[in-house]
């Protein structure tokens, strides 16, 4: 539901995978942003009303995703299709943090838009500062984003493990994630994620931001 500049690239990003697509959205005009190579269904009309979702097809989806302008409409929309039509898998797009942590804990899926986009602008402005991107239910591991010092520019994924002793799975390097190999050189601009116990954060932490040991 949703038919802006995230629904409609969901949509063809759906629908390039393999994905039948249907698309709600209560402006028609709005369908344009889907291009002319889309194939999906698009409805026009109220995404939380009964009717507009069942000509869409959500009595055989799926997933849905609540990605318009306005918060009520997605959680109430959300809502309808996980009561009503029995779809678990759904996510709301929420504008509001503090409702989107209210929908959470009625076991909604939300994305914290203004959240997310603080928190990526604050990872850049302080990159001294590990910031978790998950932590698993007992809280003793963490994914991380790990500041690391420009003099391990030039040094393996594997030398970097080993001085660490903790796992880097991805980095981010020109826009993309990657999982490095062993033999893959830390770049300039890269940004690194650990997996790392929370016990050994500090320890971590303090050899990726320092420069690496001198070897003989």
């Amino acid at each position: 539901m949703g038919c802006g500049r995230v629904g409609s690239s969901l949509a063809r990003s759906l629908e390039k995978r393999g994905h039948t697509v249907a698309v709600v959205d209560i402006d028609a005009d709005a369908f344009r942003r889907l291009g002319p190579d889309f194939v999906g269904r698009c409805v026009k009309g109220v995404g939380f009303d009964r009717e507009v979702l069942v000509e869409a097809g959500i009595e055989g989806a799926d997933g849905f995703a609540a990605v318009s302008s306005g918060d009520n409409s997605n959680i109430l929309s959300a809502r309808v299709v996980r009561e009503n039509f029995n779809v678990t898998n759904v996510v709301a797009r929420i504008y509001d943090p503090g409702r989107a942590e209210v929908y959470e804990r009625l076991g909604i899926p939300t994305v914290a838009t203004v959240r997310w986009t603080a928190d990526q602008v604050l990872r850049r402005l302080l990159p001294a500062g590990s910031e978790p991107h998950w932590r698993d239910p007992s809280g003793s591991v963490r994914l991380m984003e790990v500041h690391v010092d420009r003099g391990w520019v030039g040094r393996t994924l594997a030398q970097m493990e080993e001085a660490t002793e903790a796992r880097i799975p991805f980095l981010f390097r020109l826009g993309s994630g990657m999982v490095p190999k062993p033999k893959t050189v830390f770049q300039d601009g890269d940004l690194a994620y650990a997996a790392v116990a929370d016990a050994r954060l500090a320890e971590v932490e303090a050899v990726l931001g320092s420069p690496p040991a001198k070897t003989d």
